[in-house]
């Protein structure tokens, strides 16, 4: 039987990643709590509810579980609704209450990581036209200076906006996101806008904290031609450009360029300090002249493919490497900021956290700047428009008792955070069922 250890460099962070509305629970004033509540929009017609009760206070118990998971990191996101939940008002409590969550990451020696948009929008943000409406640039620089000044001593790893081109898909291309528009020109307008907002915050963030570092969580979705035919080759093309490279390549060169919309936006140039890499999955994708809402393009998962319970995601980690890659383009040094799997028999898990970890390895030997991981998630939560039917958690939840369960791969990855390494005796004492898989002979 062969043996091998993969080690980290010395002070890799390993952590996991949260937001806030899929944990909080009863965040009443924002977009999403209207939407869950109109009828047809979330599955099985689930409510977020008290989510995981991390306003409640629940947030410790589960802080105290990644401390003892030998987690040195976590990125959780602040809501906007609640600091500011009125266009003149700012809540004090809550901010406190942010910063409460802060303190108690430090006192278990955790670094922090802070996402300031993470999909949801204050309702009376949305009451003017939320994103669509340029004065959304303003207003989220003046929430994100607020914000930062209260919690600027306990942090300084900022991620401005979550996967704004997922955020783009879903709210304004019809992916179940509120407010439910499906309008590609409306799409690209709300996307040149977060590019203009997260370089007004950048800007403020370091006015308030010269030594933070400050970047976004991208979402890099690969999409690879399924045959060889020159229109399917566009169509890769085209979506990668449109999906993964117009918000990145925008903070990089000043210039917009979603093919369809381009603009210039010169201060948007050289506006990340580092680069959140969101990776779970990547597509083949074909012509279909059936397809016309989606540009004529089929999207799907080979045949062979190892998917997740739901079916929701292939287990690719090669697709993994070519996130790495196309991250390193961008000359930073690069934060895993999540990856992750839905499986509430923890069995899909551990493959896919040992393959993708393995790769992700064999990436810092290429000497690509990778500083830390963040596994999505640390307990289940509200996945958005997929509600509870999808289990993404280390640890178990049912959300009407608020009772976690352990599951096998909390201390998979309790070791691997410990050691700082993949081990053949961490993979044959907790994931013995693929070993072979690992370790190759």
């Amino acid at each position: 039987m062969p043996r091998a250890t993969f080690n980290f460099p010395a002070g890799f962070l390993w952590g996991t990643a949260t937001a806030a509305h899929q944990v909080e629970g009863n965040n009443v004033n924002n977009d999403w709590w209207a939407w869950e509540q109109e009828a047809g929009h979330i599955h099985d017609g689930d409510l977020s509810g008290k989510a995981c009760d991390w306003w409640g206070g629940r947030w410790r118990e589960d802080f105290d579980r990644a401390q003892d998971g030998w987690q040195n990191t976590h990125r959780f996101s602040v809501e906007w609704s609640r600091i500011q939940p009125e266009p003149d008002r700012w809540d004090e409590a809550a901010l406190d209450r942010y910063r409460q969550m802060l303190l108690g990451l430090r006192e278990r020696n955790i670094t922090a990581m802070v996402t300031l948009h993470h999909f949801t929008n204050p309702m009376w943000l949305a009451e003017i036209g939320g994103w669509e409406n340029e004065a959304v640039v303003d207003l989220f620089a003046a929430y994100v200076g607020r914000t930062v000044e209260a919690l600027k001593s306990h942090c300084q790893l900022w991620v401005t906006i979550n996967e704004p081109n997922v955020y783009m898909n879903g709210a304004y291309l019809g992916d179940g996101f509120p407010p439910g528009k499906n309008d590609q020109k409306t799409a690209l307008k709300v996307l040149l806008n977060m590019v203009k907002a997260h370089a007004a915050a950048y800007q403020v963030i370091h006015d308030l904290q010269p030594d933070a570092q400050v970047g976004v969580a991208h979402h890099w979705r690969g999409f690879q031609p399924a045959n060889k035919g020159p229109l399917t080759g566009y169509l890769s093309k085209l979506h990668h450009k449109a999906f993964n490279d117009a918000f990145a390549h925008s903070l990089k060169t000043g210039k917009f360029d979603a093919v369809m919309l381009k603009a210039d936006v010169p201060q948007a140039k050289d506006t990340q300090d580092f680069l959140g890499l969101n990776y779970y999955t990547r597509d083949l994708i074909k012509f279909d002249l059936r397809k016309s809402g989606a540009l004529f393009s089929d999207r799907y998962y080979p045949k062979d493919a190892l998917l997740s319970e739901t079916g929701f995601l292939a287990n690719d980690p090669h697709g993994f490497q070519e996130a790495i890659k196309w991250a390193d383009k961008f000359g930073l040094p690069i934060y895993i900021t999540e990856n992750g799997c839905d499986d509430s028999q923890d069995d899909f898990r551990r493959r896919y956290l040992l393959e993708h970890l393995q790769a992700m390895w064999h990436m810092l030997t290429n000497n690509i700047p990778i500083k830390g991981y963040f596994y999505w998630t640390l307990v289940d939560n509200f996945e958005w428009e997929r509600g509870w039917s999808q289990r993404f958690g280390l640890w178990g939840l049912d959300p009407q008792t608020q009772i976690r369960t352990k599951r096998k791969s909390v201390d998979l990855y309790a070791e691997i955070c410990r050691t700082n390494a993949i081990t053949s005796e961490a993979v044959e004492k907790f994931a013995p069922e693929v070993y072979d898989i690992i370790y190759l002979e």
